[in-house]
């Protein structure tokens, strides 16, 4: 696994609450993935991404098939191939075969109920249109949310290959994968554990998350990826989201020209941070050496990088979680 533009501490080298992330990785999940350690320059949002993911994704009742089944749509409507093949992979080790490689080949997948949640998930890409929403419960609609967040980051800060040359693309490696992970996969979770990794000062959680552990974990992701927010000016922020609201998922056709276009009128020391910032929200792959070079001659850290990320992925997010009606009472 290669890292576009920096690579992170070994986890064996990790403290505080990072490791504490690693540990819960290593006891409930495939132990710290990329997909996670490239987010511990910044340990409230790493602490945050895992804890919404474990709460919607691993936890409670809800059948880890849908779920797994959400992840991996979710994933191929954001174009992240990383994320399509982890979220195959998984769907191997619980023993849905046909449905892994159905969603692999861009399928259809061959239960009904699967194909609705497919849909489903793939629509929420662009929320305005067509009144979506979600009927479902909110591990579900949470897992949907974590993978909106969790793809965009990986797009921007990863390669697309989950193993060395590409491997994850042959279906035998996905199913030796599967077997590896078989055990990992199917033990149940109990909710919660994830949330006192969180801050303390908590916002409320969404509606459409009821009284579940789920919207704990996502208001805290939330909070702690705009924080990202204060590394740009208003004029940018107003840019960022407004662009979100109006394209409303759209892919751009040539995305260095169109973020080139949107920036113009953003003061020129907010150009190149916007310009991530909307890329992430949007084509976050097409994020390049270039663009990190030039953001970093004014803000050379990592966690820097990480936060903007995370900022513009966030605002694409919330976007979906805009559309959300509140839960029945």
């Amino acid at each position: 696994m290669t890292y576009r533009f920096f690579t992170p501490a070994p986890p064996k080298a990790a403290t505080g609450r990072t490791a504490e992330v690693y540990q819960q990785l290593r006891d409930e999940f495939l132990g710290p993935a990329p997909t996670f350690q490239v987010l511990s320059a910044v340990p409230e949002v790493l602490a945050a991404t895992w804890a919404l993911m474990r709460e919607a994704l691993l936890a409670g009742d809800a059948s880890r098939v849908d779920r797994e089944v959400v992840a991996s749509s979710v994933s191929r409507a954001n174009r992240c191939r990383f994320c399509v093949d982890a979220h195959v992979m998984l769907l191997h080790a619980l023993g849905e075969h046909e449905l892994a490689e159905a969603i692999a080949r861009g399928g259809t997948p061959p239960e009904p109920r699967h194909a609705e949640l497919a849909a489903w998930a793939e629509a929420s890409r662009s929320p305005g249109a067509a009144g979506w929403t979600s009927p479902y419960r909110p591990e579900v609609t949470g897992t949907l949310l974590a993978f909106h967040f969790v793809n965009r980051v990986v797009s921007a800060l990863l390669d697309p290959d989950l193993l060395p040359g590409g491997l994850q693309r042959s279906r035998a490696v996905r199913s030796v994968g599967g077997r590896l992970y078989a055990r990992a996969a199917r033990e149940p979770k109990e909710p919660g554990r994830g949330l006192p990794l969180l801050d303390a000062d908590r916002t409320a959680p969404p509606g459409w998350a009821g009284d579940s552990p789920v919207g704990v974990a996502y208001a805290a992701l939330r909070t702690a990826a705009l924080r990202g927010g204060d590394l740009l000016g208003d004029v940018a922020r107003q840019t960022i989201a407004a662009t979100v609201r109006w394209e409303n998922g759209k892919f751009p056709a040539r995305p260095a020209d169109w973020a080139v276009d949107l920036v113009r009128d953003v003061p020129g020391t907010d150009r190149i941070g916007t310009r991530i910032a909307l890329l992430a929200a949007f084509a976050p792959s097409a994020i390049s050496i270039g663009d990190v070079a030039l953001w970093r001659l004014s803000h050379p850290a990592d966690a820097d990088l990480v936060r903007l990320v995370a900022y513009g992925a966030i605002t694409a997010t919330d976007h979906v979680a805009g559309a959300l009606a509140p839960a029945p009472r």
